[in-house]
């Protein structure tokens, strides 16, 4: 989808879309077009329930006279409230609403707003961001579509007076977008197109973006001994894969961030088989593999002046005569035993020796892993927050706070040594499940936290936000892309530039 910025001017054809405040305060373009329009809106407004008030939409056949079709009356709600994800709702909803409307080009008149603290380039900026993510479309396997699906939504333009700044504006967002979309695909492609050594390629084309990309193969790892994520895959025909992406986008010798992604490209539960019922959404248990992907691929487009580091671990959890079996111990690359309780407790085998490799081999100033890890964490924080444990304070509020500023909401649950004994083994050091049925999420971290060493570090478990069971304004139902914008905002807030850390 065409995304331009433009000074306003005559009335275009197409969707026209105007602002309302709450108790419906006309903003300048609304009072010229009801002007335009000999009092159309106004007469639209006092013969419906529409005061305004945020969210609320109203649309009106446009009159015979103006080259427009129709007129769309967005609700913005009080000044005072308004912020920057209100306006990407705003540029997401309307296109949503009319992707398949039979309109080909959507008009957003943007003024200033009085009383409002959000500067007008940004507002027009981010309205042109939530644009861009709420027409998101994965279709690739649609060999039919009836004409009246088919989208036909080509084209979004923002009037603007500050049209230089906007565009300005609008640039990294658009990168950042890229990104988020990139995850997305990668999640929603299906586990005989996405698997550990596709998965890598998807990952060598990061080169062409300046990213260093390393791929380490069965043997390079069994060597290094990272049994614990060789384990895993050790079931699967496929051959499983450590991958390593490095941004030089900092100093020389300036300490990287690092990003660690649970990449499991299809859990069945190996041995400890799943139910077969919803076992097909087991495809994107690679979201964190996928989410730290995209966040490369904004960092690199986005050129952020930042040393990065994404390692994702990439295996298959197949049930066979070669698959690990419950009771089995592994050494991992840290050197301590697991006791592997249950196969499909997986993802954290994977990460205890990504999480290992990234500390020891690059001293990063943090790091941060995402993994669809447990089902507890939906049945604790549902689908509107991951979940966040930590063993640093400052890495945990400023992931809180990165989250809150764009929209992907992270909550932080506790750690304690109490916790971390209830993953004692009998016959090894650590065991991969505890004896507990209570804490589930809790312990999944503890047991990652004895593979991070001294660094500061945070988990965030996505099984409730990686995958959406319904579509929101700018965010689609299937993949959903967490954790792109909250870690492009960690950074960029942070760690870039004279924000080093």
């Amino acid at each position: 989808m065409k995304i331009a910025f433009h000074d306003h001017g005559p009335l275009p054809s197409g969707a026209v879309v105007v602002g309302v405040l709450a108790q419906k305060q006309l903003l300048p373009s609304a009072q010229k077009l009801d002007r335009t329009t000999r009092g159309v809106i106004t007469r639209a407004i006092s013969a419906s329930r529409f005061s305004g008030a945020k969210g609320q939409c109203l649309e009106i056949l446009a009159p015979a006279h103006i080259s427009a079709s129709r007129l769309i009356l967005y609700g913005l709600g009080k000044a005072a409230n308004l912020d920057l994800l209100g306006f990407e709702a705003l540029g997401g909803d309307l296109v949503r609403r009319l992707a398949s409307s039979g309109e080909t080009e959507v008009t957003f008149l943007c003024d200033a707003v009085p009383g409002s603290k959000v500067p007008l380039a940004d507002m027009a900026a981010h309205l042109a961001l939530g644009a861009r993510l709420g027409g998101y479309r994965f279709d690739k396997y649609h060999t039919k579509v009836k004409p009246e699906a088919k989208p036909s939504l080509r084209s979004v333009a923002v009037q603007v007076a500050e049209t230089a700044a906007a565009r300005q504006a609008f640039r990294p967002l658009e990168q950042l977008a890229e990104g988020v979309f990139f995850t997305r695909d990668l999640v929603t492609e299906p586990a005989n197109v996405i698997y550990p050594e596709s998965l890598a390629k998807e990952c060598r084309k990061l080169a062409q973006l300046g990213v260093k990309v390393e791929v380490l193969g069965e043997a390079q790892m069994r060597k290094l001994g990272m049994n614990a994520l060789l384990g895993v895959g050790q079931g699967s025909a496929r051959e499983s894969q450590l991958v390593v992406m490095h941004w030089q986008g900092g100093k020389k010798n300036a300490a990287p961030v690092a990003f660690v992604g649970k990449g499991v490209c299809f859990d069945t539960g190996g041995i400890s088989l799943k139910p077969s019922q919803g076992m097909e959404e087991m495809k994107w248990d690679m979201g964190g593999a996928g989410t730290v992907i995209g966040l490369l691929r904004a960092l690199a487009k986005r050129k952020a002046k930042v040393n990065a580091i994404g390692v994702v671990g990439l295996v298959e959890n197949m049930p066979s005569g070669t698959a690990q079996r419950p009771g089995d111990v592994v050494s991992s690359l840290s050197g301590q035993t697991i006791e592997v309780l249950n196969t499909d407790a997986e993802g954290r085998l994977v990460l205890a020796d990504a999480l290992w490799y990234t500390q020891d081999r690059f001293k990063p100033q943090f790091m941060v892993d995402l993994a669809t890890l447990t089902g507890a964490i939906i049945i604790s924080l549902g689908r509107e927050y991951a979940g966040l444990f930590s063993n640093d304070d400052k890495l945990a509020e400023r992931l809180a706070a990165a989250g809150t500023a764009e929209g992907e909401l992270v909550w932080r649950l506790p750690m304690s040594d109490s916790y971390d004994k209830l993953m004692d083994s009998q016959i090894a050091d650590i065991q991969n499940i505890s004896n507990d049925r209570g804490a589930g999420s809790i312990t999944a971290a503890q047991f990652l936290k004895r593979f991070v060493n001294d660094c500061p570090w945070a988990h965030l478990d996505i099984a409730g936000t990686a995958w959406s069971k319904k579509d929101k304004a700018t965010v689609p139902k299937g993949a959903t892309g967490f954790g792109v914008r909250l870690l492009n905002r960690l950074v960029a807030d942070y760690y870039e530039g004279k924000n080093g850390g």
